[in-house]
């Protein structure tokens, strides 16, 4: 993804992928993010190194910058639906500062993330809110998303770090 300068005036001064010496600031906005949301979060540098950064990292984050300060990122991962043979962008996290909210500072990002889903041959892009998000919901709408019914029952399995498979499994 080719990443440029934008014209002066606009809410950011460039949109581009996260890189390692990024991972302070990305730790500081994951942790804001999840405050926000009433989570906690527990990524360590060592996590972001292993999922965006690493041999076998399975996301992307892309940085909105502002007067060469980092402002906000979005967090992306594709994925197949090789039932339909095409490709899905999930935008995990849209995160802006709190002082920038409203700037149109996420628009960039999701714009520079809907880009990355096109470079990336996706057919389409999802992303979730908290039922409660309503300018989170209302900005997605107004950037053409439509919402999508709830599916199926979705399950969950914690694999724990020594390998082990729940009693009873084989």
């Amino acid at each position: 993804m080719q990443m440029t300068n934008i014209e002066a005036g606009a809410p950011v001064s460039r949109i581009r992928k996260a890189e390692r010496r990024d991972t302070p600031r990305l730790l500081e906005m994951i942790a804001a993010l999840a405050d926000h949301h009433g989570d906690s979060a527990s990524p360590t540098a060592h996590s972001l190194e292993r999922d965006l950064f690493g041999p076998n990292a399975c996301s992307q984050a892309l940085l909105a910058e502002r007067d060469g300060a980092v402002v906000g990122y979005a967090l992306l991962s594709c994925f197949p639906h090789l039932q339909w043979g095409r490709r899905v962008m999930d935008l995990n996290h849209l995160f802006v500062e709190p002082e920038q909210r409203g700037s149109g500072v996420g628009r960039f990002l999701v714009a520079a993330a809907v880009a990355e889903a096109r470079r990336q041959e996706c057919g389409q892009m999802g992303v979730s809110t908290h039922p409660d998000n309503e300018k989170a919901q209302g900005l997605y709408l107004s950037l053409g998303f439509s919402e999508r019914p709830a599916g199926g029952k979705r399950f969950r399995l914690e694999l724990p770090a020594n390998g082990a498979l729940p009693e009873g499994w084989l």
